[in-house]
C-alpha cells in the first residue's frame, strides 16, 4: 500500500509536473504569440497610415500639376482677370484668384475682389514650391486651403493665381470603413492645429474635437512628455505613436504628416481593433490550461487545437490586412485616374478651344484691315459667329457633364407633343444634313399617341446629340434613319418607345465601341480626327437616357455604318385618346414665318440691366442696328428705380440680366411687379443670361419673367419673342 501510494504521488507530481510544464510552454508560446500580433499589428497601422499619407499627397500634387496647367493657360490670356471669371468651381476647386504684379487686391472668378492679405502664408509651407496657405473656412461653410502659384509670360512674372481647395475632395478618397468604424481620425492644419476634415461614420464623435487641444482634452491627454512628443513630432514633421487610455479604452494615438507636413492625420486605434486575434488567442488559453489540469492528453489535444486556432486567426487578420490595403491602393489608383482624366481633358480641351479662338482672333484681325471692304467684313464676320457657336458648343458640352456628374441634374416631367419635338430637331438637323448632301429619313411604327408625359428638353438634346453625331461620322452623300418604334405596353399608364438612329458612315471599331460612353473619348484614326469635339456628347446622351429612367445601346462596323437604340418608357396622359398611327407625324407642324417679326424691333425701346461693359455695348449696337432704343442701368436696383419714375408706355420691355451686384434680377423683377402702376404685371420682362440650364429658366419664369434667353443674344429670338408677345396680348 505504501508503494502504491508512493507510486501515485510519483505519477501524480510527475503529472503535475506535466501539467505546470505544458501550461508554462502554453504562457510562454500564447506570450510570444501575442506580441507577435502586437509587433504585426503595429505595422500593419503604419503602412495603412503611409497608404493614406500616400492617398492625400498624390490628391494635392494632381492639384497642383492642374493650378500649373491652368495657370500656362491664364498667363496666355490677353486678360487674365476676365479669363479666370468665365471658369467655374468644380467640386475639388471653390474658388480662383488672381492678383497682377504691382497691385495689392484682385478679382475672383465670382466677380468679388480678391485681397490675399485675407489668407495667412505665414507657416512656410509649400508643394512643388507653390506657397500653401492655413486652413480657413470659405464662403460656403467648407474647410479649404489656398495654393499661390505665379503668372509667368515670356519668362516674367505677370501675376498669382490663387486656387481655394476644399479639403471634402480628401475625404471622399479615404477610407470610410477603418478598422470597422472603431478607429478615428482627422485632418489637422499644423500650422494653427485645427481640425479641418472630419470623415463621416468613423467612431465615436461626441468630443466634438474642433483642435488639437479639444482632442488632449477630449481624451483627458495630460502627461507632458506625451505632450513635448507630440509637439516636436510636429515641429520636426515626424511619425507620432503613443499609447493612452481613450475613453476607458486601451489605444494607440497617432499624428502622422502629409503634404510635406502641412497637414497631419490625427487619430486612435482602440487596441481591440488592433488585437482582436490577441483576445481571441487569450480565451483559447484560459480553455487549454482548464483542461491541462483534467488530462495530459486533452492538454495535447487543445494545445494543438490552440494552434490551429492561432493558424485560422493569423490567416484571417492576413486577410483584413490585405482588404485594407487593397482599399487604400484603389483609392490611390482613384486618384491617380482622376489626374490623369484632368491632363487629358486639358489637352483635348485645349487644342479644341484653340483652334475656334485662333479663327475668332485670325478673322478678327482681318476684319479690322478690311473695315472698308463690306463682302470680306460680311464674310469674316460669318466665320466669326461659326467659329463662338463652336466654341458655346464646347463649352456647353463642358457644363452639362459637369453637372450632371456632380448629381445636380434635375428631370421636369412635362406634357409634350413628341410629334412636335420630333418636327423641331428635324429642323435643326435638316440643314445640317443637306449642306453635307445627305438624307434624313424619319419613319414612325407602333406609335398610336401623339402626347406623353416626360422631360422634353433632355430627350430633345438626346435625339439632337445622336443626330448630330451621325451628320458629322457619315461621309457626304449618306443616309441617316430616325426611327421610333412602340412596343407591347405592359401597364396603362406608361408607354415603351424604342427609338433609333442608324447611319452609313465611318462606323467604329469593337476597341472603341467598349469605351464610347467614356467621357472625353473620341475615335482616333485620319478621318475622325478633323472633326472636333469635347468627347462628351455620348457621356452626356448616356447619363441623360438614364436620368430619364431608360438605357442605351449601339452596334457598329467599321466602313458599314452605326446604330444607336434609346429604350424609355413615357408616362401616358390621363384622359388621353389614341390617334392614328399612320397619320400622327404625317403633317408638318407649323414653322414661324420670320418676315413676320423681321421688323419687331423697329422703333421700340428698351429698359435694360446689364452690369457687363463688353455686354452693354453688344446690345446697345444690336438693337440700333435693328432700329431700337436702349437705356442701360447697372445692377437690379437701379432698374427698379427707373421703372418707378418711368412714365406709363415709355419702355416697350426690359431686358434683365441675373446675375448682378446690389440686387439681381430675379429680385429686381419681383420687386417691379409688386411696384403700384398699372404696368408693373403687363410689361414684358425678358431674361437675358448666361445661366442656361433648365432649372435657370424654371427660376427666371418664377420670379415673374416672361420668357428666358441665354447669352450670346440672339437678335431673332429677340425679335420672335417681342412678336408672339405683342400678337398674343401678354398671354
Amino acid at each position: 500500500m505504501t508503494a502504491k501510494k508512493g507510486q501515485f504521488a510519483t505519477w501524480t507530481l510527475a503529472v503535475l509536473l506535466i501539467c505546470v510544464v505544458m501550461v508554462a510552454g502554453i504562457f510562454s508560446v500564447a506570450q510570444k504569440t501575442s506580441e507577435e500580433m502586437f509587433d504585426s499589428a503595429i505595422q500593419s497601422l503604419n503602412e495603412n497610415l503611409d497608404l493614406m499619407k500616400s492617398t492625400i499627397d498624390a490628391i494635392v500634387n494632381s492639384e497642383v500639376d492642374f493650378q500649373k496647367l491652368i495657370s500656362e493657360e491664364i498667363a496666355l490670356s490677353p486678360d487674365p482677370a476676365a479669363y479666370i471669371q468665365n471658369l467655374h468651381a468644380s467640386d475639388a476647386i471653390s474658388k480662383l484668384s488672381i492678383v497682377m504684379t504691382g497691385q495689392d487686391s484682385g478679382i475672383s472668378s465670382d466677380g468679388q475682389p480678391f485681397s490675399p492679405e485675407s489668407l495667412d502664408f505665414s507657416s512656410g509651407s509649400a508643394i512643388q514650391g507653390n506657397a500653401v496657405s492655413q486652413s480657413f473656412v470659405n464662403d460656403t461653410g467648407t474647410w479649404a486651403y489656398t495654393i499661390a502659384s505665379p503668372l509667368t509670360r515670356d519668362g516674367q512674372e505677370i501675376g498669382t493665381l490663387y486656387v481655394e481647395y476644399a479639403y471634402d475632395t480628401i475625404a471622399n478618397a479615404l477610407p470610410k470603413n477603418f478598422y470597422d468604424n472603431q478607429a478615428v481620425y482627422y485632418l489637422m492644419d499644423s500650422a494653427n492645429e485645427r481640425f479641418v476634415l472630419k470623415p463621416d461614420g468613423l467612431g465615436d464623435r461626441e468630443a466634438g474635437h474642433l483642435n488639437l487641444e479639444d482632442f488632449y482634452r477630449a481624451n483627458n491627454i495630460t502627461d507632458e512628455a506625451i505632450i513635448a512628443m507630440v509637439r516636436d513630432g510636429i515641429e520636426h514633421e515626424q511619425n507620432v505613436l503613443f499609447a493612452h487610455d481613450v475613453k476607458g479604452h486601451e489605444s494607440l494615438c497617432f499624428l502622422w504628416p502629409v503634404n510635406g507636413g502641412s497637414d497631419f492625420l490625427v487619430g486612435y486605434v482602440p487596441m481591440d481593433a488592433i488585437q482582436k486575434e490577441a483576445h481571441t488567442v487569450n480565451t483559447a488559453i484560459g480553455a487549454v490550461t482548464a483542461i491541462t489540469f483534467a488530462s495530459i492528453a486533452l492538454c495535447v489535444a487543445l494545445y494543438a487545437y490552440n494552434r490551429r486556432k492561432q493558424t485560422q486567426v493569423q490567416k484571417e487578420r492576413e486577410a483584413e490586412r490585405a482588404r485594407h490595403q487593397e482599399q487604400l491602393t484603389q483609392a490611390l489608383h482613384a486618384a491617380e485616374v482622376a489626374n490623369e482624366s484632368k491632363s487629358t481633358f486639358l489637352a483635348n480641351m485645349s487644342h479644341d478651344i484653340r483652334t475656334p479662338m485662333n479663327a475668332v482672333i485670325g478673322f478678327t484681325t482681318l476684319l479690322s484691315k478690311e473695315a472698308d471692304n463690306p463682302e470680306k467684313v460680311r464674310e469674316y464676320a460669318a466665320k466669326i459667329i461659326a467659329s463662338g457657336n463652336h466654341l458655346l458648343a464646347l463649352i456647353n458640352d463642358v457644363l452639362d457633364i459637369s453637372k450632371i456628374e456632380s448629381g445636380k441634374a434635375t428631370i421636369n416631367l412635362e406634357e409634350f407633343n413628341l410629334h412636335d419635338s420630333v418636327r423641331a430637331v428635324e429642323a435643326i438637323v435638316t440643314p445640317l444634313a443637306e449642306a453635307k448632301g445627305q438624307t434624313l429619313v424619319t419613319e414612325v411604327s407602333g406609335i398610336d399617341r401623339e402626347r406623353f408625359i416626360g422631360d422634353e428638353t433632355h430627350l430633345n438634346q438626346v435625339l439632337l446629340n445622336l443626330l448630330s453625331n451621325a451628320v458629322k461620322y457619315t461621309p457626304d452623300g449618306g443616309t441617316i434613319h430616325l426611327r421610333f418604334l412602340g412596343g407591347e405596353q405592359r401597364s396603362g399608364q406608361f408607354a415603351p418607345i424604342t427609338i433609333e438612329v442608324e447611319d452609313n458612315g465611318y462606323g467604329m471599331s469593337p476597341e472603341f465601341l467598349e469605351r464610347i460612353f467614356d467621357s472625353f473619348t473620341r475615335a482616333e484614326n485620319s478621318t475622325t480626327n478633323k472633326i472636333q469635339g469635347t468627347g462628351l456628347g455620348m457621356a452626356i446622351t448616356k447619363s441623360l437616357v438614364e436620368l430619364m429612367g431608360g438605357s442605351i445601346e449601339v452596334t457598329s462596323e467599321e466602313g458599314v455604318g452605326s446604330l444607336f437604340r434609346v429604350y424609355l418608357e413615357l408616362r401616358i396622359p390621363e384622359g388621353s385618346s389614341a390617334a392614328d398611327e399612320q397619320n400622327w407625324l404625317a403633317t408638318p407642324a407649323p414653322e414661324a414665318d420670320a418676315a413676320e417679326f423681321a421688323h419687331a424691333l423697329q422703333g421700340k425701346h428698351f429698359l435694360a440691366a446689364e452690369d457687363n461693359m463688353f455686354n452693354k455695348i453688344v446690345l446697345e449696337e444690336l438693337l440700333e442696328l435693328e432700329g431700337a432704343t436702349v437705356e442701360i442701368v447697372d445692377n437690379g436696383q437701379l432698374a427698379v428705380e427707373r421703372m418707378e419714375r418711368a412714365q406709363p408706355g415709355e419702355f416697350d420691355a426690359i431686358l434683365m440680366d441675373v446675375q448682378m451686384p446690389v440686387m439681381n434680377g430675379h429680385d429686381a423683377t419681383r420687386a417691379i411687379r409688386q411696384l403700384p402702376r398699372e404696368d408693373a404685371q403687363s410689361i414684358l420682362v425678358i431674361a437675358m443670361t448666361a445661366d442656361a440650364f433648365v432649372e435657370d429658366e424654371r427660376a427666371a419664369l418664377a420670379a415673374g419673367m416672361n420668357h428666358h434667353l441665354t447669352k450670346p443674344i440672339d437678335v431673332e429670338k429677340l425679335k420672335k419673342v417681342l412678336f408672339e408677345f405683342e400678337t398674343k396680348g401678354n398671354q
